[in-house]
């Protein structure tokens, strides 16, 4: 690779942990504009309403829950399939670039999930109907899925949804995505509901896209790359890059790649407590997450029927888990260490906590507790 021809720094494990939470808004809370705090982070994992606003919460000084709700009904940020063919909130600008060069893993999604209930559909009719179908009014993916299967009565009409949710850019409209709406989302084509095609915006390149994704979560790896994004091709991309990229020794002696002018704080900056987010990007940007979780703790967090549980943050690294449990008229912050923690971290880790209770409190007068169970023997 042309990158590798000259003595490379390493990175220690802390130094790749300091860089990474810099550029994710963690060792100091951040003043920006909704849309523009997503786009530095390249995204937020959006399966569930409340974790994005858990995630900025967690990132930015003094968010109120309202301004993530305002940039989704004024079309700043919207909630569709992206990265790994998972539903992200992005802005408006990168859905329209960066759909487009997403399209391979949706396709493998497609054919994973769907290849034999599509068995004997002409995909290509199903895809036109379905785009006619959604430029008539918006759907849900059920009234999708029923409406085509008048037409192939055979088929899953979960499938048949699949198919052009797979092939289309489908916006979820608000107030799906916002804070505790659970409603079916209805989909409408991401170029209708912006009123901009992605032709007229201009598609980025996958260049384009390795450069902002070591922006919100470098030095990392090809292999990260191709793990945050379910993409493939990287090394190429990092050879027509060349000297745009500075290239690092990683803790294991990984080749890890850097934008040459990208915060990298020294290792002994001080990372206060935070608490994450369900799903947070922070643990699924990295194919190797040992830079923020030890794999001995993995089981932990990563469930076995795919949740991510919110995680605390100590000295930079999880340390923890946590969760609101909810009774009438009150609320308490359950933090469950992994081990027993300095009293410095409890301490800020607790405050965290209530400060989150005040943030997601679901009625004025809400009673806020916090509960640090035992550790685990």
């Amino acid at each position: 690779m042309a990158l590798s021809g000259t003595a490379r720094e390493v990175l220690s494990l802390r130094a790749l942990n300091r860089a990474t939470l810099a550029r994710q808004m963690l060792l100091a809370r951040q003043r920006l504009p909704v849309a523009q705090a997503i786009e530095r982070l390249a995204g937020l994992q959006a399966q569930a309403p409340n974790p994005p606003y858990v995630g900025l919460w967690s990132r930015l000084e003094d968010f109120p829950r309202e301004a993530l709700t305002e940039a989704l009904r004024r079309r700043r940020v919207v909630r569709l399939s992206m990265m790994r063919a998972t539903l992200h909130l992005v802005s408006a600008r990168d859905a329209l670039a960066w759909r487009p060069l997403l399209d391979a893993a949706h396709q493998r999604g497609l054919l994973g999930n769907h290849k034999r209930a599509l068995e004997g559909v002409d995909r290509e009719a199903a895809l036109a109907m379905g785009h006619a179908l959604l430029d008539e009014r918006a759907r849900t993916s059920t009234e999708l899925g029923q409406a085509l299967l008048e037409r192939w009565p055979h088929s899953e009409p979960a499938s048949l949804a699949g198919l052009v949710r797979n092939n289309l850019p489908l916006v979820h409209l608000p107030p799906a995505g916002s804070w505790n709406s659970h409603q079916n989302a209805l989909l409408q084509r991401l170029g209708t509901w912006l009123d901009k095609e992605e032709e007229e915006q201009g598609a980025a390149t996958q260049d384009d896209l390795l450069l902002r994704y070591l922006a919100a979560f470098g030095p990392a790896t090809l292999a990260d790359a191709g793990a945050w994004s379910g993409l493939t091709g990287w090394k190429a991309v990092a050879e027509r890059l060349g000297a745009r990229l500075r290239c690092f020794e990683g803790p294991q002696g990984e080749t890890l790649f850097d934008l040459p002018r990208a915060p990298r704080p020294d290792e002994a900056t001080p990372a206060p407590p935070r608490l994450l987010a369900e799903w947070d990007n922070l643990l699924l940007a990295h194919d190797d997450r040992a830079r923020v979780l030890d794999e001995a703790h993995r089981p932990r967090v990563f469930t076995i029927n795919g949740i991510v549980r919110g995680t605390v943050l100590i000295d930079g690294f999880v340390a923890g888990t946590w969760k609101i449990e909810r009774a009438k008229g009150a609320a308490t912050a359950v933090l469950e260490p992994f081990a027993r923690w300095p009293s410095a971290g409890r301490e800020g880790a607790e405050q965290e906590a209530l400060r989150l209770l005040a943030f997601a409190a679901d009625a004025p007068g809400e009673r806020h507790a916090v509960r640090v169970a035992r550790p685990a023997a």
